[in-house]
């Protein structure tokens, strides 16, 4: 249980720096005359900022459901 407690905490550590590389990578797109490439981008970074919740959701969701038997 430590090396899990230990192993989640590592992955979050690791993962802010990412959030702040898409918000450079959307204001350069942004400023770029493609808008098809800028749009596919912005998708992308939505796509990658939901996925977590999603995890965490699930997550929840099977450990409530565990518990409650």
């Amino acid at each position: 249980m430590k090396n899990r407690i230990i192993i989640a905490f590592l992955f979050i550590l690791f993962s802010i720096p990412s959030y702040s590389q898409c918000a450079m990578c959307r204001a350069v797109l942004e400023s770029s005359e493609n808008e098809g490439l800028s749009e596919g981008i912005n998708n992308g970074i939505m796509y990658l900022a939901f996925l977590p919740y999603v995890i965490v959701f699930f997550m929840i969701f099977f450990v409530y459901k565990k518990f409650k038997k």
